[in-house]
This record gives C-alpha cells, structure tokens and sequence, in this order.
C-alpha cells in the first residue's frame, strides 16, 4: 500500500476541541488537509476553528457540535458529513470520556456511559462514513484505543473493556478493508498531557477524597505533549502503520503483557509498590513517567486510583447534555 498524501484531501476528527484531537487538527491542516472537526465543546472548538483559519486561510473547514453519548445524534451528524463530504480521505475517532472506579464502584449507567462514547460512537461512525472512505483512493482509518487497550489494570473496568472492544474492533477492519486500499492504524497513546484526569467521571461508589489524591498525582505523570502525540500518530498514517504507540508508557506495558498475559498485573503491582506506603498499595495501576528513550526503562509509579491515560475526553464530563447538533462550514464548496 503506498504511502498516504495528506494534501487536499478531508479528514475528519472527534474530540477535536483539545488535546490530541486539537493538536491532530493543526498538524492536518499543516500538511494540506481540509478538516472537518467534531465535539461537544463548543467554545473551545470555536477557538480552535479561529486559530486554525487565522494560520491556514486556505484550508476548508466544517464543524460539528455533537454529544457522541446519544446514538441518534451521532447518526444524524454521520448522515450529514456524508451528505456535504461523500469522499473522505481520513477518520481519526479521537474522542473519548474516562470513568475510575472498580466495578462494582461504578453503576451499570455509568459505565455503560463510558462504553457508548468509547466504542459505540466510533463504530457507529467508522460504520455509516465507511462508503466515503472507499470513494477516495488512498483512504486511512485510524482509531484512538489506550494504553489500557493493551492492559487492564483494577480501577479502569469501564474504560478498558471500551479500549480493547475499539483495538479489537481496528484489528477486525484492518484485514477486511486492505482488499478495498484502505489502511487502519490503532493508537494507543501513553501518559499523555490533555485534560482526561481533570475531567474523569468518579464511580457513585468511589471514595472521592482518595480518588482526588490519586488524580493529583497522576496528572504529574502526564509529560507527552499532545503536539507530540499528534506527530507520531501522523507519521503512522503516513507510512500506513497497522499500530501505534506512542511513549515508553505504553511501549513497556505491551511488552510485558505479551511476556506474562496471565500474569502482568503481579509484576506491576511489585514494581508499583516497591517503597510505597501500604495504604497506597491497595489499588494497582501501571503509570509510568515518560523519559527519552536513551534512559534506562522508568520505574512504574502509581497513583491511587487514577483516571486513564489517554486521549482528552469529548467536551465536559458531567452528566451528558441532550445532544446537539449543528454544522458551520467556510464559504464555498464542502470539503
């Protein structure tokens, strides 16, 4: 498969408004493309939609306000993006939402919550966009997992089993789509510096003085900027990557889970807890500090009960809103 061309082609990103998703839309637009950008989010996707213009005047651009929580509404924009865009030349399903908590901390609401924004929403999306996908020559899916689309530490039920329903989900399209000349990357980002932890949901049961703690020391852990994420992600595409991952925080973690599968999460909770206090002990999750990778491998550190590292969830995180939809597009023909 040759190497993806970037310019003048239209690619579509969710969770557009910060983060990964906005650092993805400025390297796109870099590189020649015309975006179309979804989120919940309207006053920061508004800011993003300015600077974009205001650095690439050149550049198409349409904008969807959507809450990826509600089915109807993610099928009515697809609908519509389909409709003004019938060649797509790249999907990035970047959007995403965090939930701590054990099992049996968190409501079947709540995680079932999780599971509809992180996976449903990008199978529903990568499902009803997938025939402009196959008019355009050359196209390129890619697909946002996780770390803990890799391994699924205690605390992260809700979003690991998302994570790895999208990895095995992108696995599945891989094969399926490389008879139509489509590529398929999964991502599975590392400590990431977005605003996941700061907009986590807490589960109902989840003591939240503990998962405060834990949140605090998390967010130290997240050194990669998402400008940075952004690029690795790219070059991927560019060079039509089956798989990315992105830090040493994912990329050690994997390797352990292919050594031990059945047995990984013992040998991070002795890493983990290896000079920590007891009371920290008690709930495992494998963090580790991003270092060059001329360093020797950094020590696993664990914060109590942390939100994920991933990609910036899809707009605020309290109680989704009812949805809403609208579109703006520049003047002149869609993308």
């Amino acid at each position: 498969m040759r190497t993806f061309d970037f310019a003048d082609g239209t690619a579509v990103v969710t969770g557009a408004a910060s983060g990964i998703g906005e650092a993805l839309a400025h390297a796109l637009a870099r590189r020649g493309s015309h975006l179309v950008l979804l989120d919940r989010d309207a006053e920061r996707l508004d800011a993003v939609v300015a600077a974009l213009r205001a650095g690439h005047p050149d550049r198409q651009l349409s904008t969807y306000l959507v809450d990826l929580a509600d089915p109807a509404a993610t099928a009515r924009v697809a609908a519509e993006i389909r409709q003004r865009h019938p060649r797509i030349r790249l999907l990035i399903n970047n959007a995403g939402v965090a939930l701590g908590g054990r099992f049996d901390q968190v409501t079947f609401e709540e995680f079932s919550w999780v599971v509809e924004i992180n996976f449903r929403a990008v199978a529903q999306l990568t499902h009803a966009l997938l025939p402009a996908l196959k008019e355009e020559t050359g196209a390129h899916l890619v697909n946002i997992s996780s770390l803990f689309g890799l391994i699924a530490p205690a605390g992260q039920s809700a979003y690991s089993a998302s994570k790895f329903a999208v990895r095995g989900l992108t696995e599945a399209l891989r094969p399926e789509l490389a008879e139509h000349g489509i590529g398929v990357t999964s991502v599975h980002p590392g400590g990431i510096n977005t605003r996941i932890a700061a907009n986590a949901r807490v589960g109902s049961g989840v003591d939240r003085d503990e998962y405060e703690q834990g949140r605090r020391q998390f967010e130290k852990l997240l050194t990669i900027a998402p400008a940075r994420a952004a690029e690795v992600i790219l070059r991927g595409v560019a060079r039509r990557r089956g798989r990315v991952l992105i830090g040493w925080s994912a990329k050690l973690p994997d390797l352990l889970a292919r050594v031990a599968p059945a047995s990984y999460h013992r040998v991070l909770a002795l890493g983990l807890h290896r000079g920590e206090p007891a009371s920290r002990a008690a709930t495992p999750t494998p963090f580790e500090r991003e270092r060059p990778a001329a360093t020797s491998p950094p020590a696993l550190v664990p914060p109590a009960s942390p939100p994920p590292v991933a990609h910036r969830p899809v707009g605020a995180v309290p109680a989704p809103r009812a949805a809403e939809v609208s579109a703006t597009e520049t003047a002149g023909e869609p993308a």
